[in-house]
């Protein structure tokens, strides 16, 4: 199963990634969770303490790997397009209840669709994480699909954009429609979050065709307090982990 996860800030995708991966990791899976989020927070969602996760260095800022893979330095301006990175997510991946966390970061100079060596060694990693075939992949990436190049897209399992009810929300979702129709993806499926009741579901499921809604996870105060404390929503809200599992016994079915 290899799993893009995305949504604006704030509307819970990470608590969902992070969940999702610990579900596939109880079965007993290899799962590696690659954080592509600038807004870097899936290791905490996973367990991770705050000081493990202030030191690990996202791929992007690891300068020496950068110029070794791409060949890329101040005295040339020439680099591979294509560099080996197969082994980075084993030799980088920090590991915490039976999930590998993968932090890719983010290029910071040159805007999104620059074409500079780390932005190609983010999408490079990228690319050879759907060869991982006996893996469980789960990307939670940010509300654009930027790193995602078309042949990366088209081996993907599944396409989510977690939601909450809201009219902001919602056009988040037609934009990520729109971009993953860009590289070919014509199904992106929907989770919707933080739904407080019958009328936020009739909210969601008038602006959702029902062919693409995967499920609720209501709200719980469980789970904020869960990220308040920085700690993993699986293991605070039971309520909500049980919504998740459902979610994916349905994703798991579809594949």
């Amino acid at each position: 199963m290899k799993v893009a996860i995305t949504g604006k800030g704030g509307v819970g995708k990470t608590t969902f990634a992070a969940t999702l991966c610990r579900l596939y990791a109880a079965e007993g899976r290899t799962v590696l969770a690659a954080d592509v989020d600038p807004d870097a927070n899936l290791g905490l969602a996973l367990g991770f303490s705050e000081e493990e996760v202030n030191a690990i260095v996202p791929i992007s800022k690891m300068r020496k790997l950068v110029e070794e893979r791409t060949g890329a330095n101040a005295a040339n301006k020439f680099f591979k397009l294509n560099p080996q990175v197969s082994d980075i997510p084993d030799t980088y991946a920090k590991e915490i209840n039976g999930v590998k966390l993968l932090v890719m970061g983010t290029v910071e100079t040159g805007g999104s669709g620059c074409v500079c060596p780390e932005h190609v060694m983010l999408k490079a990693i990228l690319s050879s994480l759907v060869f991982r075939k006996d893996d469980v992949v789960v990307m939670d990436m940010e509300a654009g699909l930027e790193h995602l190049g078309r042949g990366t897209a088209s081996m993907m399992d599944q396409f989510v954009v977690v939601i909450e009810p809201g009219a902001r929300s919602i056009q988040t979702y037609g934009k990520v429609k729109e971009l993953a129709a860009d590289l070919g993806i014509t199904r992106v499926r929907v989770v919707a979050n933080k739904v407080r009741g019958p009328e936020d579901e009739e909210f969601i499921r008038a602006r959702i065709p029902e062919e693409d809604l995967l499920g609720f996870i209501h709200y719980s105060a469980e789970v904020i307090d869960a990220d308040r404390n920085g700690k993993s929503p699986y293991d605070f809200s039971p309520a909500a982990v049980e919504e998740i599992r459902a979610i994916k016994a349905k994703m798991d079915a579809e594949k």
